[in-house]
């Protein structure tokens, strides 16, 4: 069983000041860091939703991705989520899950990707918790793209067609990172604030 990684990293960063994904953790962009987490997590291919400050993105962006343009970023995540559902299935071979990760989240590691791909099949609902907080990655089996893909409006992402499901497997990572995003630049530590 195979996974995909899905990237979405398409917004502007308004309440940043900048698209997150050209931010620089530690020396190097959010954007190149959370490839690499996917990459050593096992998922192949993947693909990244850009959006905000596409070809300022792209150029960070190793030659292995896919990269897809989501032209209604601007809408908020659902967009890209769309977008990058899209893409997945046009590939061939078809794999059998996505791991959609946000580009905002420097603690979360190669070792959280790992622990969740371990559950991939067609139909998987997954997700990463922290401490019993739910929060991302999350895995969808290719069974769900299509009704994730119709169900995904505004900013929310997956979240409306996650809530309430009694197949979603919430899977315990608080060992492993703290999973919490950056919104502004007072979110990063002295060490890393760019």
């Amino acid at each position: 069983m195979n996974a995909a990684g899905m990237l979405l990293a398409a917004g502007a960063g308004r309440r940043f000041g900048r698209p997150k994904a050209l931010v620089e953790v530690g020396g190097e962009a959010l954007v190149t860091r959370a490839v690499r987490v996917l990459a050593q997590g096992g998922c192949d291919p993947i693909i990244v939703v850009l959006g905000a400050r596409a070809g300022d993105v792209r150029t960070l962006l190793p030659g292995r991705v896919i990269t897809v343009y989501a032209q209604d970023w601007e809408e908020g995540m659902s967009a890209s989520l769309r977008a990058g559902l899209r893409t997945l299935t046009d590939l061939a071979p078809l794999p059998d899950a996505v791991l959609v990760h946000l580009v905002d989240l420097p603690s979360v590691g190669a070792d959280v990707v790992t622990r969740l791909r371990e559950l991939v099949t067609p139909d998987v609902v997954a997700r990463a918790g922290y401490d019993g907080v739910v929060g991302h990655p999350v895995l969808f089996g290719r069974r769900w793209w299509n009704d994730i893909a119709d169900a995904a409006h505004g900013d929310q992402g997956a979240r409306e067609w996650l809530r309430g499901r009694d197949d979603l497997r919430v899977v315990e990572c608080g060992d492993l990172s703290v999973g919490t995003d950056i919104d502004s630049p007072a979110d990063l530590s002295d060490e890393t604030r760019p």
